[in-house]
Parts: structure tokens; sequence; C-alpha cells
């Protein structure tokens, strides 16, 4: 049987949390839109930590059995550390450890979307493991950061290259922390409520001599998605596993217009 994977907005079981200080942007005007996206890497409104409370009591129900995570992988944004420490403090005390992993982090190049640099951010969070994170973090627009740059071209690779790395790894079991927006429109299509989670297993690789080489491939041309996921009836057909999330499932790539 294919490894599970749960993804939290908060993968596989993915978890993702954006529910911020910054506030809901579909009925702000642009001004107050600008001066949110200003706030750089915000940390969880007291709804945010409330919804990780319901999370927390339903993820103690999930995570047993054929679902006994043995890592949780978490952006390094303090929203996410915040979501990643409040929901599985439990699963912590267990042993299980917490990993941060700069290739989970959000989409934009937005200051609400960049990190702070890891002397900072670790000090608040000293449960969390942060020394497998890229030296580049927390830049995103230097040629040096390119994986990380905010173009549908980088930001499909990026979502590849995290795959890959997560198809590799020797657990059977992996949750991952990170962002809507990267899991959505970059990762897997399904989508994602704040601190919702949703249940995947990967499907069979496809072989990377179908791959075109990287410099053939136009500005508009995604790169080949060797690395799929397969959504488990359990949250698919659940509007997620909190059942607050959209029952939609876009095309990789879809609305990542730049």
């Amino acid at each position: 049987m294919p490894k599970p994977y749960t993804i939290l907005q908060i993968s596989s079981v993915v978890i993702k949390n954006d529910e911020t200080e910054v506030k809901d942007m579909s009925q702000c005007s642009l001004l107050t839109q600008l001066r949110e996206w200003s706030l750089r890497d915000p940390g969880l409104s007291e709804l945010g930590f409330e919804q990780c409370k319901e999370l927390r009591e339903k993820l103690q129900t999930v995570l047993t059995g054929r679902l006994a995570a043995q890592l949780v992988l978490v952006s390094p944004m303090t929203r996410t550390l915040q979501t990643a420490v409040a929901s599985l403090d439990w699963l912590v005390a267990t042993g299980v450890p917490i990993q941060a992993h700069a290739g989970w982090q959000e989409t934009t190049d937005h200051p609400c979307d960049v990190g702070v640099p890891i002397a900072e951010v670790s000090a608040r969070f000293p449960g969390v493991d942060f020394s497998h994170v890229d030296p580049v973090w927390p830049e995103k627009t230097t040629p040096e950061a390119r994986l990380y740059a905010y173009t549908r071209r980088d930001l499909v690779t990026r979502a590849q290259t995290v795959l890959a790395e997560l198809y590799a790894r020797p657990e059977s079991v992996v949750v991952v922390v990170s962002h809507s927006a990267f899991l959505s429109k970059a990762v897997s299509g399904s989508m994602y409520a704040n601190a919702d989670f949703r249940i995947f297993s990967f499907e069979e690789p496809v072989s990377p001599e179908a791959a075109p080489e990287a410099a053939a491939l136009s500005k508009d041309e995604l790169p080949l998605l060797m690395y799929r996921l397969r959504e488990w009836d359990e949250t698919r057909q659940s509007h997620g596993g909190m059942g607050w999330s959209l029952d939609r499932v876009r095309n990789i790539g879809d609305e990542l217009d730049i």
C-alpha cells in the first residue's frame, strides 16, 4: 500500500492555517490590502488559535493506527509554526520530531509571505528543528533563491522538489504544515480552509525520461509533474478532515498566471 501523508493546510496529512493577524482581503479596499500585505511574517489571530484547538482534538483521533505519524514537516513561517505547536504538541510529546523546511513556505514575495531569519524565529520555537532549513532562507528574490521565486514555473518546480523529497523519505506517515495557496495551486490541487487537513498517498511517479530539458521549456510551460498526490476518500468526500474546505480541485498551476 502506498505511504499515506496528511497535509494540514496548516501534508500529506497536510494541515493548513492562514488565519493570521492579516485580515480577510476579499472585502477590503486596495489601501487596506496594501497595508495588511506589508506586515512581515504575521502570526495567528485569536480565531486562528481557536481553530487550532478544534484541529488538535480531531487529529488526536485521526493520527493513530495506520496513520500514526513519524515526522512533522513545517513551513518556517510564524503562522505555520504556531499551528504545528498548538495542534500537534501531543504528538511531539510522544517523541515525533518537528523539522522546519523552507520548501513548504507560502507563494508570494509580499512581506506577509516572507519569513524572518532563523536566528530570530528559532528562539521562539525551541521544540522545532531548524537545522535543515535552506541557508538562503528567508530570501525569495535573489538568483540564489530561485527555487522560492514567485513565478508560476518556479512555484510548480518547488512543489515537485518537495514532493520528490517527501516520496524518498523513509517514514511511512508524514504530517506537513503548509499554506493554502502553495498547496492548492502547486502541490495537490485540492482546496484548503484555514486549519483544515487532507490525507494523501502518492501515485506512481512518472518516469524521469519523460521530462523535457528545463532549458527547453518556454516561460509559460510547467515542468513535468512527476509526482502527484491522490487524496483519500476520508477527506475528499468530507470537504477536508475538519469539513471546512470547498469541494473543488484545481489543475496544478491554475491561477498562477505569472
